[in-house]
């Protein structure tokens, strides 16, 4: 599903483990080649052309079998040269846990404090960014819930303090 505004597309594997990795591996290697983040324009947070990817648990899949994963994908990425920083479940420092926290600086900040600040060294890869691809967050994580909703204002203000209250529950 690819959205305009944000110009970024969510992509949803479902399959056995094997075959989530593998199509994610195939995906990723894809983005990397075509996309370059310092051209890239969009309202959402990111800090590359792979920007997220979760596995999350369904049917007879375990969280633990999410962080293997996880740590499978992290290590493909470091082969094509992309840092990588681990979240949620499978977060390596309590502050990693929370997406917002990596993302501090998004792109064009973080691709000059990796190299010199100790507390944004990946967990994986390279501590400099892929010079188009940027750095990607992986992670297991339960599953996640977002819904949009139309407000009666063109106050971008209230939009993001209406925002902020929510995500924070």
């Amino acid at each position: 599903q690819y959205d305009s505004d944000y110009n970024r597309a969510v992509i949803t594997f479902v399959g056995t483990p094997e075959a989530v990795l593998n199509a994610n591996i195939a995906a990723a290697k894809k983005a990397i080649e075509l996309i370059d983040m310092n051209k890239h324009k969009g309202q959402h947070p990111r800090i590359g052309a792979v920007d997220v990817c979760p596995f999350v648990p369904a049917q007879n899949v375990t969280i633990e079998e999410c962080k293997d994963l996880a740590i499978k994908f992290a290590e493909a990425l470091t082969k094509e040269g992309v840092p990588v920083y681990l979240y949620e479940e499978s977060a390596t420092k309590p502050e990693r846990r929370n997406i917002d926290n990596i993302r501090i600086g998004e792109f064009e900040g973080l691709k000059e404090t990796i190299k010199t600040n100790p507390e944004h060294k990946p967990d994986y890869g390279p501590s400099e960014f892929h010079p188009t691809a940027g750095a990607t967050i992986i992670g297991a994580r339960y599953p996640l819930i977002s819904f949009n909703i139309n407000l009666g204002t063109t106050d971008v203000k209230i939009a993001k303090k209406v925002a902020k209250r929510i995500h924070q529950r």
